[in-house]
């Protein structure tokens, strides 16, 4: 595979879309020249970027739900629901498991399934999500037809480029993913060679709507496997994805970041993420590309109780709005027990609107913020700059071999390409620091104050520092605590 971080070629990249085109009878409606008339259709109230960039300027936080479901009516009355009662800024379209292993017979399967228990008052729902690919071009249009609210492809496919041509076609003005988020923590076998290849052609034909005058936002998956990812982790990841994304002609990128629970380190890395990524673009020469910043609440355990839930929502869109991260991705007060009701989703997006909106004027500053920002930002470049040493200045070689190198290890991800020798843990104040570096790029500097702020905590707690603080915090939260302490 001749891989390299370089623009695709037009013969090389509609010979590709040829072949990705007829994976599915849906594949057929797709017509790049009408797709690009209906874009340009549609209102300036519509499109993705457009509002994400008037809320960077304005400094406001807009608020985004996790939806989808499987049938195009009951899709559309979910949205509804959310963009009314909700009170959603941007709306998601969240795609089924399925379609996200490119399993079109089972979704066509399921559709089945769901229409004939609607149609028998006996309805259960058989999908996870909504089958873009399997709606097709019509169907996609159904949705965003009838709502008046952005809308984003949200899903989790190491190989998206059907469901991308579908996606585009079908009207949708933001779509998240990239060769790396959406494959160390979906996938298991799948090379990253590959879906950085393949996650190209999605990178190019968004660079062609924009060469056609037609705005798509792409976004980079921030939260990785939700599960304790230092800043510099998933910031080293969201850069190279922007960079990888800017370089096949996309113009609007927006990066992300989870949140880990500790204010002033969550502050730190929104605020970090926008000024690095911007760095690393100008430093590649991408001058005219528009960065914004999604903050992610809390990807862990949550409480079942619904109002401990809703503590943690709070947390989250308070965060948020102090970093003035662009937008957040609002959780609900049922995720300990599965889908929520949309309802329940409504919930977390109206409590989220209240915290944004009344922290849109204030700001968190001090001393302890700039130094949380020096560490992300030192830990990040120590990171980035091995990546492009060692991909000899091109980002994407450089990112398959600091993978295979263990220089870029995400926690918990359970590819096998990923190292999986780095291990996270909480800080006495609840940040969260690195226990075990494995292979990772840093100074002696960097090392030595991970170490001694996990003593810190160890004294306090009277153990050692050891695999069990691990254990403890990915369970913390669920129990009612941001530290995982032990029992006395």
């Amino acid at each position: 595979m001749d891989i390299k971080n370089k623009k695709l070629r037009d013969d090389e990249f509609y010979k590709i879309r040829k072949e990705v085109l007829a994976t599915w009878e849906t594949g057929k409606e797709v017509d790049l020249d009408e797709a690009i008339a209906y874009h340009k259709s549609l209102p300036e109230h519509k499109i993705f970027s457009n509002k994400l960039n008037k809320a960077k300027k304005e400094g406001k936080t807009l608020v985004q739900p996790r939806a989808g479901v499987g049938l195009i009516e009951n899709h559309i009355e979910l949205l509804k629901h959310l963009q009314d009662a909700g009170e959603a800024d941007l709306l998601p379209t969240t795609i089924d498991s399925y379609t996200r292993q490119n399993q079109y017979e089972n979704c066509a399967e399921g559709i089945r399934r769901e229409k004939e228990g609607m149609a028998n008052g006996n309805f259960h729902p058989f999908l996870n999500g909504f089958p873009a690919v399997n709606h097709g071009v019509k169907g996609c249009r159904q949705v965003v037809d009838a709502l008046d609210t952005p809308l984003q492809v949200r899903h989790g496919t190491p190989d998206a480029r059907l469901l991308t041509e579908i996606a585009y076609a079908g009207g949708f003005t933001s779509y998240e993913g990239g060769g790396i988020s959406y494959n160390i923590p979906y996938a298991k076998n799948i090379p990253i060679e590959q879906t950085m290849y393949d996650w190209q052609y999605v990178d190019r034909l968004t660079g062609i709507y924009e060469e056609a005058g037609v705005a798509i936002n792409r976004e980079p998956y921030g939260p990785l496997t939700g599960t304790l990812v230092p800043p510099c982790i998933s910031h080293s990841v969201a850069i190279i994805e922007a960079l990888a994304a800017a370089e096949q002609g996309v113009k609007n990128i927006t990066v992300g970041y989870g949140q880990l629970g500790n204010q002033i380190q969550d502050v730190a890395a929104i605020r970090t993420l926008q000024e690095l990524t911007d760095e690393y673009m100008h430093k590649f020469g991408y001058y005219d590309v528009n960065i914004t910043t999604v903050f992610h609440q809390w990807m862990g355990g949550f409480p079942a109780d619904e109002a401990k839930a809703f503590g943690v929502i709070s947390w989250g869109a308070a965060c948020a709005a102090l970093a003035k991260a662009t937008k957040v991705i609002v959780k609900t007060p049922h995720e300990a027990a599965g889908v929520p009701t949309k309802e329940a989703n409504a919930q977390g997006l109206r409590c989220t609107k209240q915290l944004t909106n009344m922290l849109v004027d204030q700001v968190t500053v001090g001393s302890r913020m700039e130094h949380e920002k020096e560490v992300i930002k030192a830990e990040t470049r120590c990171i980035m700059d091995k990546v492009i040493a060692l991909g000899h200045g091109d980002i994407i070689l450089g990112a398959i071999a600091a993978i295979n190198a263990g220089v870029i290890d995400i926690p918990f991800g359970p590819a096998k390409c990923n190292a999986g020798i780095m291990l996270p843990a909480r800080d006495n104040g609840g940040a969260v620091r690195i226990l075990e570096t494995g292979n990772l790029p840093f100074t002696d500097d960097l090392k030595k104050f991970h170490r001694e702020k996990l003593e810190e905590r160890a004294k306090a707690e009277n153990r050692q520092v050891s695999f069990q603080m691990v254990i403890d915090d990915v369970y913390a939260i669920s129990k009612g605590r941001l530290v995982g302490r032990p029992k006395y």
